[in-house]
């Protein structure tokens, strides 16, 4: 298996079409739209999921078997039909067409892999094997779930929502750098474990240097 480089797609308001419609199709329309992305599934047949997702409007399910037409205009394709065959076909020709393509459990028919996620808000860590051991990025995936809870998502936000008032209180980027790291070893994890959002930014601030907030002002 050849190496890999690891990106970060932004797909809000691209193009994703899914060709299948089981339960492993479903997955992956799930995930597209959580991460933005327009989804249209190609599929005579959809799990019950699928189909309420199109009769709410948020996939464009076509109720038909895939054909190379279907790829067209997409940015990204899966395919994950039982007709191996049927997915190597369309693999070839999207790949030809420049496009982004994964056909499931055929790494061999794929220009990308799928890694094995957590997600915690803003905060996504991903596992892969190159398509060569699904079991085993499923496994590191569930021990990364049980190591980092939700806590670390809640503290990348809250650094995300002070980064404007770092960036316009602190002049250079040594200085900006020195309280980001004062923030990582100032209570604020700790409270956020804690469920206690608003003395986290409070121990945050304080740490980077910056005024009190709305939230934390006693």
């Amino acid at each position: 298996m050849p190496s890999v480089y690891p990106i970060s797609l932004l797909l809000e308001g691209r193009l994703c079409v899914v060709v299948g419609g089981g339960k492993v199709a479903e997955r992956k329309v799930q995930a597209l739209l959580q991460a933005g992305g327009r989804v249209r599934v190609v599929s005579p047949v959809a799990t019950d999921e699928i189909a309420d997702l199109a009769a709410a409007g948020r996939v464009d399910w076509r109720p038909r078997d895939g054909c190379e037409a279907d790829l067209t205009d997409a940015f990204l394709v899966i395919l994950a039909t039982d007709d191996a065959a049927l997915n190597a076909q369309l693999a070839a020709a999207a790949d030809a067409a420049g496009k982004l393509v994964n056909a499931v459990d055929q790494p061999a028919d794929c220009n990308f892999h799928v890694p094995a996620a957590v997600r915690r808000g803003p905060v996504v860590l991903t596992v892969a094997t190159g398509g060569g051991s699904p079991a085993l990025a499923k496994r590191m995936r569930q021990e990364l779930e049980a190591v980092f809870g939700p806590e670390y998502g809640e503290l990348a936000a809250l650094m995300e929502r002070l980064r404007p008032e770092v960036l316009a209180t602190l002049a250079t980027q040594p200085e900006r750098a020195a309280a980001w790291e004062r923030i990582l070893d100032s209570a604020a994890f700790e409270l956020l474990r804690q469920g206690k959002p608003a003395e986290a930014e409070a121990s945050a601030r304080e740490a980077a240097g910056l005024r009190p907030g709305t939230s934390d002002r006693r």
